[in-house]
């Protein structure tokens, strides 16, 4: 039986309206300016979507940032209505999209507990009878009883997860918003969104990482420029993701006013470079190739740990490196601009195309301060000159590393 279902679904936004409060505003704005109206650009962030899920089906929806991935989400949790099309929904929804959405400042967490409870239309009761598990999960019971405005972004989160996924709705939807926040919370997170599934619930997941999609998801949709591009089986979809993500490129500078960031350190670049210092997109996998990671420090007072994360082709995880050494590993960097730059060495890698997520995190207490998993791109080519992993082998080589291994024989007579 289909828990959801999306038919033509458009969402129209209108750049450089204006919101008249009166009647005399709106025929002063039409006859000023010369008699003539100051054109206004649309802008489709979805356009004619259509698809459905089924109950019990956990559905990840993947895309580049400005996609339209969280419009929809605001259109399936009731948040913001269509331009066009319909939506169907069978079933309470609990959703987990901005970081508070749903809360009254105002009010306690308990009371925000009670309150989103009544929204998704439970009794008392059977809020009782979930309190305890949610405030265990959230770990926030020393401030169960704080004005949820005095918490931070973290606590946030952990509140409205929990609450969310334990008030038993029948469609639970997460955004991205667990990209941040506690490390350990997030593998909780993770965890009780498969159980959820398990459980014959439909679950809506947003997110970048794509190991997470893959492990999480049965079925997978990609959206791009605001379309439907794919729907299909989850490995299969995000591999043809990956590839079109080679567009991105082997360098990429962020303004500071949409750089990923927290209060205390912002991005400001990353590029692939060979041993000479040149970028470079396509790395020979017999030469060592660099990832340098530029990032501005603006409050030291948190010990800060850049650290990459490499994906193949069909968003397995090669590995993640951390950059433990420079001195900084129990000491909090000063205010600053910083370069890193970690090493890949030569016959390491398997050719193919590699995708490279950064990310700064604090290890105690653990704290993700930003992770932008599409940072950038490359491929690693081998010439097939016969001094590589592959030898004199010109087929196809399996294996998401190919390093040069040494090798001894004996032979006995």
């Amino acid at each position: 039986m289909e828990a959801i279902r999306v038919k033509n679904l458009s969402k129209r936004y209108v750049l450089g309206g204006t919101t008249h409060n009166s009647l005399r505003d709106l025929i002063y704005s039409v006859f000023s300016q010369s008699g003539r109206r100051r054109p206004i650009d649309e802008v489709w962030a979805l356009d004619d979507i259509s698809f459905s899920v089924n109950e019990g089906e956990t559905l990840g929806i993947i895309g580049r940032n400005g996609a339209g991935k969280s419009t929809l989400l605001k259109i399936l949790s009731r948040i913001t209505k269509p331009t066009a099309g319909s939506v169907e929904i069978h079933g309470r929804v609990g959703s987990l999209l901005e970081v508070g959405t749903g809360f009254h400042n105002e009010l306690s967490g308990r009371e925000n507990i009670y309150l989103n409870g009544a929204i998704l239309g439970m009794k008392r009761s059977e809020i009782e009878s979930k309190f305890d598990e949610i405030i265990a999960f959230s770990e926030i019971e020393r401030f169960l009883d704080t004005p949820v405005k005095h918490y931070s972004s973290g606590m946030y989160m952990r509140l409205a997860f929990s609450i969310a996924a334990h008030l038993e709705p029948e469609v639970l939807i997460v955004d991205e918003v667990l990209a941040v926040g506690d490390v350990g919370f997030q593998k909780k997170c993770l965890g009780k969104m498969k159980d959820v599934g398990e459980k014959g619930r439909t679950v809506i997941f947003v997110s970048h990482d794509m190991s997470a999609i893959t492990r999480l998801c049965d079925r997978v949709i990609w959206i791009k420029d605001g379309k439907l591009r794919l729907d299909g089986v989850a490995r299969d979809v995000v591999g043809e993701y990956l590839h079109d993500q080679e567009s991105i490129g082997a360098e990429r500078y962020w303004p500071e006013s949409s750089a990923p960031a927290s209060e205390f350190v912002r991005l400001r670049s990353v590029r692939v470079c060979d041993e000479a210092g040149k970028t470079t997109a396509s790395p020979d996998i017999r030469l060592p190739v660099g990832v340098e990671v530029c990032y501005e420090v603006l409050k030291p007072a948190k010990v800060m740990v850049p650290n990459l994360h490499f994906f193949n082709e069909t968003g397995t995880c090669i590995f993640v490196s951390h950059d433990w050494g420079g001195g900084w590993r129990d000491r909090p960097r000063p205010i600053g601009k910083y370069n890193s730059t970690v090493w890949l060495p030569g016959n390491f890698l398997a050719e193919g195309s590699v995708y490279v997520g950064v990310a700064v995190t604090t290890y105690s207490p653990l704290e993700v301060h930003f992770v932008e998993w599409d940072a950038v791109t490359f491929n690693v080519i081998d010439s097939i000159a016969g001094d590589s992993a592959r030898g004199d082998y010109v087929g196809v080589l399996p294996g998401i590393v190919r390093p040069i291994l040494e090798w001894k024989t004996t032979v006995s007579v």
